[in-house]
C-alpha cells in the first residue's frame, strides 16, 4: 500500500481535547434550538462554521458568546444524554478507542440543581455513551480562568470527590489572556492530591511565558494546545524530557488567529524537538472540523507520512489516562493499521 493511502477513519487514536457544548454536532444545535424557539445567530446556521479570530479581546469575545449560546440549548436531561451519546458516535466513527471530555460544571449548575448533580448526570451519560458506542470514555473537569481562584478550588474539590469515578483530571480553560496562571496553584494541589491528571490550557493564545508558568505554578503533566512551546527551544527541550503531551488542535489554532494557515501549525517542529503530540478539535461545533479532521489536515498540509500519523495517534494513547488494555490494545492495532 502506497504512503498517503491508508484510511484516517480505521487509524486507532484517543482523543484528549474536546470541550463539552462544543463537542454538539451542528445538526444537534439546528434541532434543539427549534423546537424551544431560540434564535441562533448566522454564524451558526447559514454562515456555520463561523468566522472566528481571537487575535485581540473582541475576537475571543464573539466566540465565547457563540459558545454560550451554544450552550443555551442544552435544556433537559436528554439533551445532555443526546450530547455525549453524539460525541461518543462520533468519536468512535473516526478510530476513537479512547474519550476525555472536559467540562466545567459551574456552566451549567444553574439549569441541573447545582454542581454535584450536574457532574453525576455527566458521569451516569458518559457511562452510557461509552458502552454503547464502543469507545472507553472519561471526564477532565475543568476551572474557567476569567472566573476567581476560589471557584476553581471548588471545582478542584468536586473533581477530587469524583477521582477514579470517572473523572480522571482536572483542567483551566477560557482565554489564556486573562487571570494569572499562578493563582490557580492552590486549585490544581487539590486536584493533584487526589492523583487527577493536571492539564490546564496553555501555549496557545499566550506564548512560552504561559506554558513556563503552567509548568511551574500548576506542575502541569499534560497542556491544553502548548503549541508555542516551539518559540523557546530550551522550553521544547524541557516539555520534552518532561514526557508532557501537547494536546495540539490545528484546525481550532487556524480559525482563533493563532497561525494564518494549517502549513504554519509547527506540529513536525514539535515532533523534531521530541515533544509527544495528541491532536484534538476542541470545539467542533464552533470550527466545523472532528478528531479525524485534525489528522487528515494535517497530513495534507505537511505531507505527513502514515508512520508519523500512526506515531500521533500512539501518542493519543499513550498520553491518555486510558486503562492499560485499552492501550495495549489500541497500540496493537495501531500496528496493524500500518503493517
Amino acid at each position: 500500500m502506497s504512503q498517503q493511502r491508508r484510511d484516517l477513519a480505521t487509524l486507532p487514536k484517543a482523543h484528549l481535547h474536546l470541550h463539552f457544548s462544543g463537542s454538539m454536532r451542528h445538526s444537534t444545535l439546528l434541532e434543539l434550538a427549534e423546537r424551544d424557539g431560540i434564535a441562533l445567530p448566522d454564524a451558526l446556521v447559514e454562515e456555520w462554521p463561523p468566522q472566528l479570530s481571537a487575535a485581540d479581546e473582541k475576537g475571543w469575545f464573539r466566540f465565547q458568546r457563540l459558545y454560550d449560546i451554544a450552550r443555551s440549548v442544552l435544556r433537559t436531561e436528554d439533551d445532555v444524554r443526546r450530547l455525549v451519546r453524539e460525541a461518543a458516535e462520533d468519536d468512535a466513527r473516526e478510530g476513537g478507542r479512547w474519550l476525555e471530555i472536559q467540562v466545567d460544571p459551574s456552566g451549567y449548575a444553574a439549569k441541573f440543581g447545582g454542581i454535584t448533580a450536574f457532574t453525576d448526570l455527566v458521569l451516569d451519560c458518559v457511562r452510557d455513551a461509552s458502552e454503547s458506542a464502543g469507545i472507553g470514555m472519561a471526564v477532565v473537569i475543568a476551572a474557567n480562568r476569567t472566573r476567581h481562584p476560589m471557584d476553581a478550588r471548588t471545582l478542584a474539590r468536586l473533581a477530587a470527590q469524583y477521582s477514579g469515578r470517572g473523572v480522571v483530571g482536572f483542567g483551566l480553560s477560557n482565554d489564556e489572556r486573562r487571570g494569572v496562571t499562578s493563582e490557580f496553584a492552590a486549585a490544581f494541589a487539590i486536584a493533584d492530591r487526589a492523583g487527577l491528571l493536571l492539564a490546564p490550557h496553555g501555549g496557545e493564545l499566550r506564548g512560552p511565558d504561559n506554558v513556563r508558568a503552567c509548568l511551574d505554578d500548576l506542575h502541569a503533566q499534560r497542556l491544553g494546545h502548548g503549541v508555542r512551546t516551539v518559540e523557546d527551544p530550551a522550553l521544547l527541550e524541557r516539555v520534552a524530557e518532561a514526557g508532557i503531551t501537547l494536546e495540539v488542535c490545528p484546525v481550532s489554532n487556524v480559525a482563533l488567529g493563532v497561525y494564518s494557515d494549517l502549513t504554519s501549525v509547527p506540529v513536525p517542529q514539535l515532533l523534531d524537538g521530541g515533544a509527544q503530540i495528541a491532536l484534538g478539535a476542541d470545539d467542533p461545533l464552533l470550527f466545523g472540523s472532528r478528531l479525524e479532521g485534525q489528522y487528515a489536515t494535517m497530513r495534507a498540509a505537511h505531507e505527513l507520512s502514515d508512520a508519523t500519523l500512526a506515531e500521533l495517534a500512539r501518542m493519543s494513547l499513550r498520553g491518555s489516562r486510558a486503562p492499560s488494555d485499552v492501550v495495549s490494545q489500541g497500540l496493537a492495532d495501531i500496528d496493524a493499521w500500518l503493517a
